[in-house]
């Protein structure tokens, strides 16, 4: 069953992959050879693996996080292949690394002048985000009818967040539902770039990267490219969009307003960017010719930083320490969960901050009894110890991995921020990975072991976790 959808999400890859042959074709560049073979063999390779069908279709929630995580390792190398192909990334490593930066929607990159890139890999790097940002496991439980209904495991293991569940009766009707929002969401915003002026191609890209929170760009400069205020606001205004939980989009379209308004995430999201953006615009104000201007800029990196799209304007590098570490705990906060957007979403916040509230007031009164709660609704005790369980997991993989990055003996703020750049799929950092930087001088061990923290970050680290361990695949009578 697994090898069923892995070929499955090969064929779909293959088909994304004439997006960025067809651009060739319009630039007439001989880049798109290279798309055009990947394309074929993916093809072959995916329509091979589905004829192995198997008689069992059941899919146990094991089998859901082996599959997720083995199709998002599979499909990262297998779109890599073109980058190195066409000899616009020669080392097949960076490729990789540029590859699962876009899929897992983070933005780190090793590409210095992103501006000699052709226009089919330019187009290929931001899709990557948009494919990566709703789900390739989602769009092909749209696509393709998977009976067993046993699919739910694999938008819980592939969807960021605590919990996840159908807002339809059907699986397939439920990730219908959540593409098509995704899809207006983007061409909205595509719409609004091009009343700005930006031009189509400008536009396609830079909607894509934003749509899935990744921010690849397209430009060294990213969105400051353009001096136009409109345009930067309008990737604002999408940037915050899309790290909301897309269940409150449903809810909309449902016309429950009060359950969508509510919600005490999202006001928990939008309260803690707008308490930021006070904070950090009052710290930088003398940094800047006028108070709109703090504004403006304030608002973007807040947004570009806790949705983790890690576009910039400006180098926040160069803000002062106070501003730098309220970006450093938006890092780590992230966006909400059932968004595209990384981090450890707001809701485990919450649930965290709920259980420890709880834990106090049972040392001040014992025989309390004390529920918690969440918009209403009992939050068990298993959901308590998933949370609890991610955060125990997501402290031990980012020590671990400073410890190895700490190997190319670079400075501490470039260490740390590395790691919880990548971990939270956000792309830059501070120091040598700051907005005006690359992670191209990082060591082939540095970019291995950040390359995975991506993928850990992405997939919320279980499905990873389980894929290292020997238990997983050993036979059980």
């Amino acid at each position: 069953m697994i090898l069923y959808i892995l070929g499955s999400v090969l064929m779909i890859e293959a088909a994304f992959l004439s997006l960025p042959l067809i651009v060739s074709i319009l630039y007439q560049e001989d880049a798109g050879f290279a798309f055009f073979l990947t394309m074929v063999g993916a093809f072959i390779a995916g329509f091979l693996l589905t004829l192995l069908k198997p008689k069992q279709k059941v899919l146990y929630a094991k089998d859901g996080f082996i599959a997720v995580a083995c199709s998002w390792i599979l499909l990262s190398l297998v779109g890599a292949i073109p980058l190195t192909l066409s000899g616009e990334i020669p080392s097949y490593l960076d490729a990789v690394f540029e590859t699962v930066s876009g899929f897992t929607t983070t933005g780190a990159s090793i590409v210095i002048n992103v501006e000699e890139l052709s226009h089919c890999t330019n187009f290929w790097r931001c899709f990557t985000h948009w494919l990566g940002g709703m789900g390739v496991l989602v769009f092909m439980l749209a696509v393709v009818p998977l009976s067993g209904g046993q699919s739910i495991h694999l938008l819980r293991a592939e969807s960021p967040g605590p919990s996840v569940s159908k807002i339809m009766p059907r699986m397939r009707n439920s990730a219908g539902i959540l593409y098509l929002i995704y899809l207006f969401l983007t061409v909205l915003q595509i719409i609004c770039y091009l009343l700005g002026h930006m031009p189509l191609f400008d536009s396609l890209c830079h909607a894509f990267a934003t749509a899935g929170t990744g921010g690849f760009g397209i430009y060294a400069s990213s969105l400051g490219y353009y001096n136009s205020y409109y345009l930067q606001s309008v990737t604002t205004i999408f940037m915050i969009l899309f790290g909301l939980n897309f269940n409150f989009y449903f809810l909309l379209l449902m016309r429950k307003w009060k359950l969508a308004v509510h919600n005490s995430e999202i006001r928990c999201y939008l309260g803690i960017i707008a308490a930021s953006i006070f904070l950090i615009t009052w710290n930088v104000l003398p940094s800047f010719p006028s108070l709109y201007d703090a504004f403006h800029h304030t608002a973007f990196t807040v947004a570009s930083i806790i949705t983790t799209t890690g576009f910039a304007t400006v180098d926040f590098n160069l803000w002062p320490a106070f501003s730098k570490a309220i970006l450093v705990c938006l890092m780590v906060i992230g966006a909400c969960a059932g968004s595209t957007g990384g981090g450890m979403k707001v809701s485990r916040l919450i649930i965290l901050y709920k259980a420890a509230q709880a834990e106090l007031q049972r040392l001040v009164h014992p025989n309390t009894v004390k529920v918690l709660t969440l918009d209403g609704k009992r939050v068990d005790n298993d959901s308590v110890r998933g949370v609890l369980a991610f955060l125990v997991l997501y402290l031990a993989v980012f020590v671990f991995s400073v410890l190895l990055i700490c190997l190319d003996n670079l400075d501490s703020s470039t260490t740390i921020t590395a790691v919880l750049a990548t971990l939270n799929n956000i792309g830059p950092g501070l120091g040598i990975v700051g907005p005006t930087g690359s992670y191209a001088t990082m060591s082939a061990l540095s970019k291995v072991v950040l390359t995975f923290d991506m993928l850990f970050g992405r997939l919320e680290l279980f499905p990873m976790i389980l894929i290292l361990l020997p238990s997983t695949w050993r036979k059980h009578s």
